[in-house]
């Protein structure tokens, strides 16, 4: 087995196990591992692949509530961000990339660790829903990263497990079809990724169940916080490691 192919099954296998118990994080933890060894065009398209097919797999396991005044906003924000992102997409530089990603992660790690002890969010109604679905939508397009912004404000809302997991896994399963539907039109997805694919779903079948049956039965809460703090370290690694590209170029 190559280092790609091993990288792209532990990467999927880890993020798929995530994904099926938070209804998010997909794309943060596979681009972890991805980052590493996987062009950022090539990981960007594989992320919002295994994503897609985490939603689906989790439908499956996990109740999935339907409220659509509560989701609107967010899809129609979600809706104008995505092609933004995929437009963004091909511009991307590799120590660029590595840089926003673990900004991002270290940005919207640590807020999300800590934000249990926070005062819940009375501000920005629908419209900061729609906000949030655009940015969750741009990030979607250019990597896969819907769940994050959605995530971060669910938590700061203070909305229940149930309500954030009905907004999460929502809004992800739409942004991410819209996303790779886009990334076909767009040329993004090539023929020879099909092989790839073909490591990446097979991969993460069995982990994302695992996590969907986890999350059925027990709290997340204690998961997440450790998930988070090391996906924190991987951002401030990330971001070192880019800084010192970009030093020496």
């Amino acid at each position: 087995m190559s280092p790609e192919i091993l990288l792209l099954a532990l990467g999927a296998a880890a993020a798929g196990f995530v994904q099926g118990i938070s209804g998010f994080a997909f794309g943060m933890v596979a681009m972890s591992f991805w980052v590493w060894g996987i062009a950022p065009n090539v990981a960007a398209v594989m992320t919002v692949f295994g994503g897609l097919t985490g939603q689906l797999l989790s439908a499956a396991t996990a109740r999935r509530g339907l409220n659509l005044p509560l989701l609107a906003p967010f899809l129609v924000g979600g809706a104008i961000g995505v092609p933004i992102g995929v437009l963004i997409l091909p511009h991307l530089n590799a120590a660029h990339f590595k840089l926003v990603l673990g900004s991002l992660l270290l940005v919207f790690c640590p807020a999300m660790l800590f934000a249990p002890r926070l005062p819940a969010l009375r501000w920005g109604g629908r419209a900061g829903d729609g906000l949030v679905g655009v940015l969750g939508g741009v990030m979607g397009g250019i990597g896969g990263f819907t769940g994050v912004a959605p995530a971060l404000w669910c938590t700061l809302r203070g909305y229940d497990k149930e309500v954030s997991r009905t907004v999460l896994q929502n809004f992800n399963l739409a942004a991410l079809a819209a996303a790779f539907v886009a990334m076909v039109v767009s040329g993004a997805v090539h023929l020879d990724m099909l092989p790839k694919f073909a490591v990446i779903a097979p991969a993460m079948v069995i982990p994302t169940l695992l996590g969907s049956r986890i999350y059925v039965g027990l709290s997340p809460l204690a998961f997440r916080r450790v998930v988070l703090s090391l996906l924190s370290l991987s951002g401030l690694t990330m971001l070192l490691a880019s800084l010192g590209t970009l030093v020496r170029g």
